[in-house]
């Protein structure tokens, strides 16, 4: 973190502190003229208000609560750059195995560190690595049949993999359905996990300046046609096939799409961004840039494995 920022966290965060301590101050002092005691002139309900003080254990909470604070950020990080007293982080490094996390505590001891989130991992890969190491052993064809891995593989794919594909992983708008049978880069177990491993970076690129608005009219109507659509000009079909030759390179010259290259099958009625005229012309005018990001360091490929036996098993049951 800048100087900068570091001095912008501290004033603000003890600034704060001491905005609490004057409050609390002006709060104690009498303002209103009228003796400490006497009647306020208020009545409501045959409730008369006096003139009282703060009650005395809410304001010694207040104060303690203030220098308990203080004390806070003098023992551990808080205020900008500064790391406290006590050296206190929660991690200082990506931990990606058992010897690894015990080095890295080792390592923080030796250094006066106090690392939680080190001692947790090494607990955690105490505790579980074990577990993983038996199921990496097996192939995802076979811990399919396991319906303890696949309960794992379902937990991890809530934490890291619902956010874009759902819970049920049905998918949405941009992010495919991984329960049915249609992959754009395949759906072995393989191609699943290379996936996983190493994330995907999908290129459709925009045609509008190659093609103008008409072109690209003409184009939608030829890609409607290969899933069968009723209703279509037969002129810009015509049209949008000879001009179909610059998108064949990807998809195919009969539009079936290639899984090498990510390139969805435009035959069918599965669609990523929606198959409408209107959808189709945004796409094929705007471009699409999907991104799936690597899950290799934050999963490590033993976790991999089993979401990818999880995900596998999903489109199994079709």
């Amino acid at each position: 973190m800048s100087s900068f920022w570091s001095i912008w966290i501290s004033v603000i965060t003890l600034g704060s502190i001491l905005g609490c301590y004057l409050l609390l101050r002006w709060c104690l002092q009498n303002h209103t003229g009228i003796k400490e005691g006497d009647d306020m002139h208020h009545e409501f309900d045959g409730i008369v208000e006096l003139n009282n003080q703060l009650p005395r254990w809410w304001t010694i909470l207040f104060y303690i609560c203030i220098v308990w604070g203080l004390v806070y950020l003098v023992l551990y990080p808080g205020l900008g750059n500064y790391k406290g007293l006590w050296n206190w982080q929660s991690s200082n490094q990506t931990i990606k195995s058992l010897a690894e996390s015990r080095a890295a505590v080792e390592a923080n001891k030796t250094n006066g560190v106090i690392n939680q989130y080190d001692r947790e991992v090494e607990f955690a890969n105490e505790l579980f690595a074990p577990i993983f190491d038996n199921y990496y052993k097996q192939p995802i064809t076979e811990l399919v049949k396991d319906a303890e891995a696949l309960k794992i593989g379902q937990r991890l794919f809530s934490q890291n993999c619902s956010q874009c594909h759902g819970s049920d992983a049905r998918g949405q708008r941009g992010f495919p359905n991984l329960t049915d049978d249609d992959w754009l880069y395949g759906g072995t177990p393989e191609k699943i996990t290379e996936t996983l491993i190493n994330g995907r970076q999908a290129l459709m690129p925009a045609q509008l300046d190659a093609m103008g608005e008409k072109g690209i009219q003409e184009l939608v109507a030829y890609v409607l046609s290969l899933s069968d659509r009723p209703d279509l000009d037969q002129a810009q079909v015509d049209a949008g096939q000879a001009r179909f030759a610059i998108c064949a390179a990807c998809h195919g010259q009969d539009g079936k799409g290639n899984q090498q290259l990510g390139a969805p099958n435009l035959t069918d009625q599965t669609w990523l961004y929606g198959g409408t005229n209107k959808a189709i012309t945004e796409t094929l005018t705007y471009g699409r840039n999907g991104v799936m990001p690597s899950f290799k360091d934050t999963l490590g490929e033993k976790k991999i494995h089993l979401v990818g036996a999880y995900v596998y098993s999903l489109s199994q049951k079709n």
